[in-house]
């Protein structure tokens, strides 16, 4: 090297590429979907067949990937019957094994009517663990080996969810490359990635470690995303549910939320939905939670409003800029559910706590 040279290293990826914050006031179409082909791992119940349904009924051809042969099979078989579509499609997938989950992706291109796959949703996940930080036997001469089931499906299976999405959306024939100037009326063919988190990406929650781990994970894997996938032409965005009212919300999680509420899957779905419809949205992130009343106080954050003032939601933005704020944000949201708690105070409780019980009788095998 001369004197007179000067040394540049290699220029490392660092934009965060983003569309604006959602505008959720903004109405958008099921249509924009339709003639998509969708590819979801986790896709026979909870909200992966609410999203099926969804996704089904508005025209898209729906490939859902599942261990629940039985229930995925029936939900094909109705959802046929119902929509008219027999553009949905299940191949068996156990999203811990690679090879069966590049079994799902090259099944998935050749059943889709155009040969490729518009959207990805990584929505294979499980809750609840027994044994970690735990163990049984503490005078043993050595601790028993912790299950990490639960970290193998939610990060390791989204891991390989997203690697082979990586592979195969840019490939797919016909699609143009993703951008937040895009129309989604003229059902533009892009390329999208959608990553199920969880609000425990963004707040602790506590006994359920592995669970909070790997959907930590994913925020960091979403995170980093949005500085690399665009590349491709792909766009990336994560939902983040609360407790959401499904089976997999078990019955002691219902009663120690006794009295605060959870959210509904119809609200997780809707966010969903708006992801995989607008192609003008780009690397950011939702959360889902119970529908309240909320205002903003001087300093920006929210506060329970009293009942009929104030706006209704249920879905609000995490703020996508490095996340900065979102440790604020989640203090905020559940400052405004524990309001919620003591507003509706031991009456509240006492309703919870019936329907916990009732769901623990009638919970299906």
């Amino acid at each position: 090297m001369s004197g007179t040279e000067v040394y540049k290293p290699f220029p490392l990826i660092d934009e965060v590429h983003q569309s604006p914050p959602v505008n959720l006031d903004i109405p958008y179409q099921d249509a924009w979907v339709k003639g998509k082909t969708i590819l979801i791992t986790g896709g026979a119940s909870g909200f992966g067949a609410a999203f099926v349904r969804r996704w089904a009924t508005a025209g898209a051809t729906v490939i859902l990937g599942d261990i629940a042969v039985n229930k995925a099979q029936n939900l094909v078989r109705v959802l046929r019957s119902e929509t008219g579509n027999n553009n949905v499609y299940f191949v068996h997938c156990d999203v811990t094994d690679w090879q069966s989950q590049v079994n799902l992706f090259k099944e998935a291109v050749k059943l889709s009517p155009h040969g490729g796959i518009d959207a990805v949703v990584a929505n294979a996940g499980i809750s609840g663990e027994k044994d970690f930080q735990r163990p049984v036997g503490l005078d043993a001469a050595e601790p028993p080996k912790p299950n990490l089931i639960h970290f193998d499906v939610n990060l390791v299976g989204v891991l390989y969810t997203t690697h082979l999405a990586l592979f195969w959306l840019p490939r797919n024939p016909g699609s143009i490359p993703s951008s937040a100037t895009s129309d989604p009326a003229a059902s533009p063919r892009d390329r999208h990635l959608l990553l199920m988190g969880s609000m425990a990406s963004l707040s602790p929650i506590p006994t359920q470690i592995l669970y909070a781990v790997s959907k930590h994970g994913i925020l960091g894997l979403f995170r980093t995303l949005r500085s690399t996938a665009f590349i491709q032409g792909i766009r990336v965005n994560m939902l983040c549910p609360y407790f959401i009212e499904t089976p997999i919300v078990s019955t002691p999680a219902r009663i120690a939320l006794a009295g605060g509420g959870m959210g509904k899957i119809e609200d997780v779905v809707d966010a969903a939905t708006r992801f995989t419809a607008d192609s003008r949205i780009v690397g950011r992130a939702l959360i889902v939670g119970p529908k309240v009343n909320v205002t903003m106080d001087d300093k920006g954050d929210m506060q329970l409003a009293p009942k009929g003032t104030g706006k209704q939601a249920a879905i609000w933005e995490a703020y996508a800029h490095d996340f900065e704020d979102s440790d604020l944000f989640a203090r905020s949201l559940l400052r405004v559910i524990n309001s919620l708690v003591r507003l509706r105070g031991w009456a509240g409780w006492f309703g919870d706590m019936v329907k916990a019980i009732r769901f623990g009788f009638s919970k299906p095998v």
